[in-house]
Order: C-alpha cells, then sequence, then structure tokens
C-alpha cells in the first residue's frame, strides 16, 4: 500500500537526503519519495505500525507532520537534519 505525509520544515534537498536515509532504516517501508516542492514524503508500507513509526522518525528529525505541533525545537532539529543531509550528498 502507498501513503504520503506532509511534513513542515521540509525546504531543500539536503533535508530530502536526511529523510530518505533515516527512513530506509524504518522497518516495513519501501519505495520512499521525497517531493520538496509540494513537502510530501511518500511510501510503501506493510502495516499501520509503519506509518506511525515513520511519523515518529519524521518529527525525531524535525519534520513533523502537517497535524502535528511545530515547535521551535522542530525547527531547530530540521535545521540541523538539513545541514546533515547537505554535507552528506
Amino acid at each position: 500500500m502507498n501513503t504520503a505525509i506532509i511534513v513542515q520544515n521540509l525546504k531543500c534537498g539536503g533535508c530530502a537526503n536526511t529523510i530518505t536515509t533515516k527512513l530506509s532504516e524504518v522497518d516495513n517501508i519501501s519505495d520512499i519519495n521525497i517531493n520538496v516542492e509540494e513537502s510530501k514524503v511518500s511510501f510503501n508500507y506493510k502495516s499501520e505500525e509503519a506509518i506511525l513509526a515513520v511519523k515518529t522518525k519524521l518529527k525525531t528529525l524535525g519534520y513533523p507532520s502537517i497535524d502535528d505541533d511545530n515547535n521551535l525545537v522542530s525547527k531547530a532539529k530540521s535545521f540541523v537534519s538539513c545541514a546533515t543531509g547537505k554535507l552528506s550528498k
């Protein structure tokens, strides 16, 4: 099954690189695709638990879903994740 999550703080290819790298560590998901312009993370999943794991991982990285609070801590985390993604390209 396929789903997409609209996230906050997704601004560039560095962000997308970090998200792709970190989500590839999550079990039971595949075909991760990041659309920076739409702030959309889409992927195939095998269980509802996998979707929850992805949302949790995104929030930890500083990219909360559009439904979650986007506080200063999330924004700071996304800045660090973005920089990390740019450096590891």
